[in-house]
């Protein structure tokens, strides 16, 4: 199988310093000025890595793109780059356009290592003149063309290399980045991508919801709240869930943000809000200053808790307030759309999800709560 790779360098450069995307070379100056590292280089390299392991004999040379595009992965992982499209200094979405244009005649896949703006990217290069699978490296991700995982990325490729994989329209979606910072969420279906359809090792895509209801609602909250000695700190993950048991513990947070509440007493009311939109590590030092618990809940439709759109909360930020301190909150509409799927962790740290996967308990209302598998 001739395999091809693009890599978005700054893709989800301005999750873990909380800029809630990385589109427009402005986000991406204010992210490197804030500390934002990239990491889609070193995740690609990580889905190589894997799939040297799973495919028997030598890979043959990928064709990609030069320098942090593509054939600083390839070399990272100890395979041989074949560079045939070389990009400007300063990497744009022109490039990635150029690139996938460049290799989708050459290659049988092409694997894409971003975010949902670098698939919308390849949509508008290639359509679906050829299969694609994207290496998860953004910050949100919603589009059902990623792997759930760089390493499953790379078990996806293996099945697909054994010609056990037929290939499926995929949806590429895409939040409109400047709408979210200013409070509103609006998705829109862009079109769709050829991928492998490779069950549990590709990710579903994002489903809308209806507004969660007030009784369940209110039943978390007071169940996340009792948990909650005085003083404690309660750090809430981005989502429609989440801010609406913030409100009804009595505190007003944005919707796409990562916010700590510190609870006042150990009841329902008295929470406030003591610091919103927090960077990685902003609630790092957050975390360590006073215990803490993590409230996420699944997106929906995709079931993803971490790392995907709530990357501020890393794994230092996990292992400070503890992996016992992390409270999963859904109604049941919201686990029973799932369909029997499991809750999906993919923190860049492989030792932390390796601790964080089981079954754990989903609070669903006050006193309820029901065991669930999270992979």
């Amino acid at each position: 199988m001739r395999l091809g790779l693009v890599v978005n360098p700054v893709a989800g450069l301005g999750g873990r310093v909380g800029l809630k995307g990385s589109d427009g070379e402005a986000v991406q100056a204010r992210a490197l000025a804030l500390g934002a590292r990239p990491r889609a280089s070193e995740r690609a390299a990580l889905a190589l890595t894997e799939l040297r392991s799973r495919l028997p004999g030598d890979i043959p040379p990928i064709l990609t793109a030069g320098g942090p595009m593509g054939a600083d992965a390839v070399r990272a992982a100890g395979l041989v780059p074949e560079v045939v499209y070389k990009p400007q200094s300063r990497t744009t979405p022109d490039d990635t356009a150029a690139a996938a244009k460049a290799l989708a005649p050459l290659v049988d896949l092409l694997v894409f290592a971003g975010g949902d703006g670098t698939a919308r990217d390849l949509l508008d290069a290639v359509g679906t003149s050829v299969p694609v699978l994207g290496v998860p490296t953004g910050v949100k991700m919603h589009s059902a063309v990623f792997g759930v995982s760089p390493r499953l990325a790379a078990e996806a490729v293996a099945v697909m290399a054994a010609r056990r994989a037929r290939l499926i329209d995929a949806e590429v979606m895409d939040l409109d980045e400047e709408a979210v910072r200013e409070g509103r969420v609006t998705a829109r279906l862009y079109g769709h991508l050829r991928v492998p359809d490779v069950p549990v090792r590709i990710q579903q895509r994002k489903t809308g919801s209806s507004a969660p209801n007030p009784a369940a609602i209110g039943g978390i909250a007071a169940e996340v709240a009792s948990r909650l000695p005085a003083g404690d700190l309660l750090v809430l993950g981005p989502g429609g869930t989440t801010r609406a048991v913030a409100a009804a513990l009595g505190a007003a947070v944005p919707v796409m943000g990562v916010n700590a509440l510190r609870a006042s007493t150990g009841v329902t009311t008295g929470l406030s809000a003591v610091a919103t939109d927090l960077s990685a590590d902003g609630l790092a030092e957050l975390v360590r200053s006073a215990p803490s618990w993590i409230a996420v809940t699944p997106i929906g439709g995709q079931g993803f808790l971490l790392g995907r759109g709530n990357q501020q909360i890393s794994p230092d930020v996990l292992r400070a307030a503890g992996p016992d301190r992390l409270l999963v909150v859904a109604t049941e509409a919201k686990l029973a759309a799932l369909g029997g799927r499991p809750l999906l962790v993919d923190t860049g740290d492989d030792a932390l999800d390796r601790e964080l996967a089981g079954h754990r308990p989903v609070i669903t209302g006050r006193g309820r709560s029901t065991m669930y598998p999270i992979h």
